[in-house]
């Protein structure tokens, strides 16, 4: 008997689990009337130019799931239908930026990671000022947007309207979830006040307000997603951040830790908190005085700029 012929007779009894954020899924069934269990998992991408070549033209089905400034976001198909009782389900998340610019294409090419050390001295004198850099040339504008009632309403999950609006929150799903995979789920809390711009922002006194914000958020992810507890919900937030607005990242503790979850990129929220509230010293004490390690990539800003320059001796500040 085939191996082919084996997949065609398997009759299907159950879905036994999904991860990988939904790219993968272990299914109960039969052959012959024994029993089989089988895996089903995303093939890789051919790397074949002719392929890449063609690939805009290849994919159908193109379903827009919203879009915000230069940023576009779609479901797609790989495959057309296998018939028109049968739909075939999308298989692509694509993300699409255009105009893209040279920020981008260093952004997402590989690149060399590198461990860093960030003391307060050098986060005062050199990576804080980048941040303000950052901010000045607008790369917050489509954060800006959504806050402001501008663009992607339609994704937005839940806008807060708190006693004192310092608290108020938007919840939407993160940009790389595909929305219905619930132990995919990836949601991203912002904040309404501006202040904040990173975790080093966050002072001894913000503790209380922290430990709210997350209470609050597991009780509407709950309500929005019913079976979905809150001890099924990781909190963290990014150092460095992607943008210079501060936001939470909430997912599924189903969901397959990936590069964004790693050390060196994710810092656990509770632990956060935890660290202000037994943080010395009064209310104005905070995360600015505290040493945070994290990657960096060789063609980032923050490598070339101040890392790379420090590590060689060319700078002052280490």
């Amino acid at each position: 008997m085939s191996v082919n012929s084996l997949i065609t007779r398997f009759k299907f009894e159950k879905l036994l689990n999904q991860d990988q954020g939904g790219r993968r899924i272990i299914l109960q069934g039969t052959i012959s009337g024994q029993p089989a269990l089988l895996l089903a998992e995303r093939g890789a991408f051919d790397t074949n130019p002719t392929y890449l070549s063609a690939f805009g033209r290849l994919v159908v089905h193109v379903k827009n799931l919203g879009e915000n400034d230069i940023y576009r976001w779609y479901l797609a198909n790989s495959l057309p239908d296998n018939s028109a009782d049968l739909p075939t389900p999308p298989d692509l998340k694509i993300n699409l930026i255009y105009p893209s610019t040279e920020k981008h294409v260093k952004k997402y090419s590989f690149q060399q990671s590198r461990y860093v050390t960030e003391t307060p001295e050098i986060y005062a004198e050199h990576v804080r000022p980048y941040m303000q850099r950052c901010r000045e040339e607008g790369r917050l504008n489509w954060v800006l947007n959504i806050i402001d009632g501008k663009s992607e309403q339609e994704n937005v999950l839940y806008r807060s309207q708190e006693a004192d609006q310092k608290s108020d929150y938007l919840l939407l799903p993160d940009l790389n979830w595909d929305r219905k995979t619930v132990g995919g789920l990836h949601l991203l809390a912002l904040v309404v006040r501006r202040d904040i711009w990173s975790v080093r922002d966050l002072k001894k006194r913000d503790a209380p307000w922290l430990r709210q914000l997350r209470s609050t958020l597991a009780t509407k992810v709950s309500e929005l997603y019913p079976g979905v507890e809150e001890d099924m919900l990781k909190f963290y937030v990014h150092y460095q951040p992607t943008y210079y607005h501060f936001h939470v990242h909430i997912v599924h503790v189903n969901l397959d830790p990936t590069g964004t979850q790693a050390v060196g990129k994710a810092l656990g929220l509770d632990h956060v908190i935890s660290q202000l509230e037994t943080m010395a010293g009064d209310g104005q004490a905070g995360m600015q005085d505290v040493e945070l390690s994290y990657t960096v990539g060789e063609a980032s800003e923050l490598w070339t700029e101040t890392y790379l320059p420090l590590k060689e001796g060319r700078r002052e500040g280490a």
